[in-house]
């Protein structure tokens, strides 16, 4: 790029330095300024560098000038100050449903919001761990289709698979195409998953993302918006544990008071609690009765027993007896 050509992109440059190589503990000198601009092809001195700076503070940008003898300019506030941005490395980094290889390029990403300085103070933070990842990669184009066909009130098609003990894909019905009209995107239990109406069931489904492939937008406007309405999006994911379908029913709960905690993270601070004694309280909460209730329940040991309606504590036990038959 011929001299000229710099000299018109100054102002671009000097802020990109200032962006990536200022921050409060490291201000950039007039004369650290002046060096950059000249290895870019660009002459300047400093009552032009004065004039810029002037302009990019009037544009917007909060350029904090530090007088003395280890003064300087740096960028004072930015669009994500580093303990935002260190919170979302973290929930990149735990996320199951970002594939390893993608969960790296985004905090690549993230650490380019801050300065140099600064991102290397994020990238020391991100622990390597063996955290289950996402074996499907196509999790990102799944979602953006997903959103289209919700601004755009259209049916998706695609397919649905498993994995099978060798950790090979496995297409259900025979690799036919599903065709539902999607509604929600829900995280739920480190999976991302669809909230859809199946037209044939004629009833809301919720599917894995990472378990669809070949997602396209179909030709037909979406169907089920009334039962969409009716639905709780809040109350929805705390009845149904584990994403897993099952009959939805009002259970009684006895817990013993430590668990007040665990409870009112899975039901919510509204949870009417009910003491029981001095020990224990009860609660009645409407659930997707399934294994993976069965399961939670399970994780509290005696701490916790099914009260009502009989046919669930009649399951329950039937439950354990089948587990206990394994030893």
């Amino acid at each position: 790029m011929a001299k000229s050509s710099n000299q018109k992109l100054k102002l671009l440059y000097l802020l990109r330095y200032l962006m990536q190589h200022s921050d409060e503990a490291h201000p950039v000198s007039m004369a650290q300024i002046i060096e950059e601009l000249a290895r870019n092809g660009i002459s300047a001195e400093r009552k032009s560098v004065y004039d810029d700076v002037e302009a990019l503070r009037l544009f917007g940008v909060d350029i904090v000038q530090l007088k003395g003898k280890n003064g300087g300019y740096y960028i004072g506030e930015r669009d994500f100050e580093l303990p935002e941005l260190k919170l979302l490395v973290d929930s990149v980094q735990s996320s199951k449903f970002i594939t390893q290889d993608k969960t790296h390029k985004l905090i690549k990403k993230i650490e380019s919001l801050a300065s140099l300085y600064d991102g290397q103070l994020l990238q020391r933070q991100v622990f390597v761990t063996n955290r289950v990842k996402s074996m499907n990669e196509s999790i990102y184009y799944a979602v953006d289709v997903i959103s289209d066909a919700i601004t755009q009130n259209k049916k998706i098609r695609y397919q649905y698979f498993e994995y099978t003990v060798d950790k090979e894909k496995k297409l259900r019905h025979d690799g036919a195409f599903y065709e539902v009209s999607p509604f929600a995107l829900i995280w739920d239990d480190e999976n991302y998953y669809m909230l859809a109406w199946d037209s044939a069931a004629e009833i809301m489904k919720h599917y894995r993302v990472d378990k669809m492939q070949k997602v396209s937008l179909a030709d037909d406007e979406r169907e089920g918006l009334a039962d969409f309405e009716k639905t709780d999006m809040s109350a929805y994911t705390k009845t149904v544990f584990g994403m897993f379908g099952g009959e939805e029913q009002k259970v009684k709960l006895r817990f013993s008071n430590h668990l007040v905690g665990a409870v009112l993270d899975r039901f919510g601070r509204d949870t009417i609690i009910i003491k029981d004694g001095d020990e224990h309280f009860t609660v009645t909460v409407t659930v997707v009765v399934s294994p993976q209730f069965f399961g939670w329940v399970f994780g509290f040991g005696k701490d916790v027993e099914i009260i009502s309606p009989e046919e669930v504590r009649t399951e329950m036990k039937k439950q354990a007896e089948e587990i206990c038959r394994n030893y």
